[in-house]
C-alpha cells in the first residue's frame, strides 16, 4: 500500500520515536488518513464503519481522537522540529450525529505562542454539515536532547 504524501509527512513527525511506539498509533487503528498538512492548515478524512457507539452513531471519543490527532499534528508543524508539542486540553461540541460514509476534521491554528498553540478543529460530515467542533490546546516544550 502506498502512502499519500500528507501520511510520509506524518511518519517523518513520528521519526525518532521507538519503532514499537510508532507501529501502534490510534490514527491507524480508526482509519484516519490526512489530506493536507501544513502549519496553516491540517485536514484528515475518518470513515463512520468501524467507529461507532452502541445506537449506531460515530461514537463522540472517535471525533476526539481525530481532533487531537489534526491539532496536535498542527501544533507539531508550528512548533518545529526542535521543539515538541503535547495535548494539554481538549474540547468537544457534538453537534449531530453522523451515521455513514466519512467525516473530514479541519484544524486551523488559534494561538500559536513560545509555549502553548491553540487550534480549532471542524468536523463535517459528507454533505458538508458541521458535526463536531473543537478545540485543542497543546504545550510547547524544546525537545530533550537525544530524542
Amino acid at each position: 500500500m502506498t502512502e499519500n504524501p500528507p501520511e510520509q509527512q506524518v511518519r517523518a513527525l513520528l521519526a525518532g520515536i521507538s519503532p514499537e511506539i510508532a507501529e501502534q498509533q490510534l490514527n491507524d487503528k480508526l482509519g484516519i488518513t490526512f489530506v493536507d498538512l501544513t502549519p496553516q492548515r491540517v485536514s484528515a478524512t475518518m470513515p463512520v464503519k468501524g467507529n461507532l457507539q452502541p445506537f449506531g452513531l460515530l461514537h463522540g471519543g472517535a471525533n476526539a481522537v481525530l481532533a487531537e490527532a489534526l491539532g496536535s499534528t498542527i501544533a507539531a508543524l508550528n512548533a518545529g522540529p526542535q521543539r515538541v508539542a503535547m495535548g494539554l486540553e481538549l474540547s468537544c461540541t457534538h453537534h449531530r450525529a453522523a451515521l455513514s460514509g466519512s467525516v473530514t476534521g479541519v484544524a486551523t491554528p488559534l494561538h500559536v505562542g513560545r509555549s502553548t498553540i491553540t487550534s480549532e478543529i471542524v468536523v463535517t460530515d459528507e454533505s458538508g454539515k458541521r458535526t463536531c467542533t473543537a478545540r485543542l490546546t497543546c504545550v510547547v516544550r524544546d525537545r530533550t536532547p537525544g530524542s
